[in-house]
């Protein structure tokens, strides 16, 4: 029988996680870079993702971001408890369980949720983040930045371009969207940025509600952004007309939202053509066009 101490997630369960009894393991999924399992016990569930590939930095990335827009008491998520590495090589994260309703919830509650999170939670040092993350599994450079429009275009957009040219060998998306980068302050005329806490990664799979119907949001790759770049995975996040109505009527509208809304998606197409291949190549260079047309660049 192997000692406590080579498996640190039972060790935590049954220490500081209050339980004397795991009652049970069962696989509830994940996605395709984690595992996700529920550990049933006497002090209650416990959710656990594991890596079996990947150091504890990824997860210390979540935890913090979890952590974050936890402390804003706003909209629910879960609160992480440990991260650590795994003897086997890898690393884990437990993390509250919370039990999914039957539904996404209602849309207007989610917006007007998510929109008291970006106000109660802004950032005096810039735009970025306390460490580095992960979007997917892509690195997502956070270095504070004073200015919104240099932070987007070097850490989010070039990242991306600069990626695509390593991987593929794509001069064509690297140097059009080397263009449009250099050009895109006029799309901010008019507009107030401040860096407000984003979940980073807001798509239909990392949006659900809990049994009260209450709205949660997991699997963030939080960062301070721009609050708009917070609906960069609207093409598949299912957002409609009552969400944006009720985020604006607590986070207004700002002047040129519907010029901005295609970088914003630009940044996860890029990331969706590094990640998954060329599918997304199209979609992406088709927004860099258009806006190189649009601002005559």
């Amino acid at each position: 029988m192997a000692a406590l101490g080579d498996d640190p997630i039972k060790e935590w369960i049954l220490t500081e996680g209050k339980a004397t009894q795991i009652k049970g393991t069962r696989s509830i999924g994940g996605g395709c870079i984690n595992s996700a399992q529920r550990y049933d016990t006497d002090a209650g569930p416990f959710f656990v993702k594991t890596n079996s590939r990947i150091g504890p930095e990824m997860f210390e990335g979540e935890a913090l971001g979890l952590k974050a827009m936890y402390e804003t008491n706003s909209i629910r998520v879960p609160l992480p408890y440990k991260v650590g590495s795994l003897p086997t090589g890898g690393s884990f994260i437990i993390m509250e369980f919370i039990e999914f309703g039957r539904s996404r919830g209602d849309q207007s509650v989610l917006g007007r949720k998510l929109a008291e999170m970006h106000k109660a939670a802004k950032s005096d040092k810039g735009y970025g983040f306390h460490v580095d993350n992960t979007i997917g599994s892509t690195p997502q450079i956070n270095t504070w930045t004073a200015d919104w429009i240099e932070f987007y275009s070097k850490h989010r957009l070039g990242y991306q371009l600069e990626l695509a040219s390593r991987r593929y060998g794509d001069s064509a998306i690297y140097e059009k969207g080397q263009r449009l980068i250099k050009n895109i302050r006029p799309l901010f005329d008019g507009a107030v940025l401040e860096p407000c806490l984003l979940h980073g990664d807001l798509w239909s799979g990392n949006i659900s509600s809990d049994t009260n119907g209450d709205p949660v949001i997991l699997d963030p790759a939080c960062y301070y952004g721009h609050n708009e770049a917070e609906f960069g995975m609207s093409w598949c996040a299912g957002f409609g007309g009552e969400f944006y109505n009720a985020y604006f009527q607590v986070m207004p509208k700002q002047p040129g939202f519907e010029k901005r809304r295609d970088l914003y998606l630009l940044y996860h197409y890029l990331n969706h053509y590094n990640l998954f291949g060329s599918g997304y190549r199209s979609s992406a260079m088709s927004i860099i066009e258009h806006y190189l047309y649009l601002l005559a660049a």
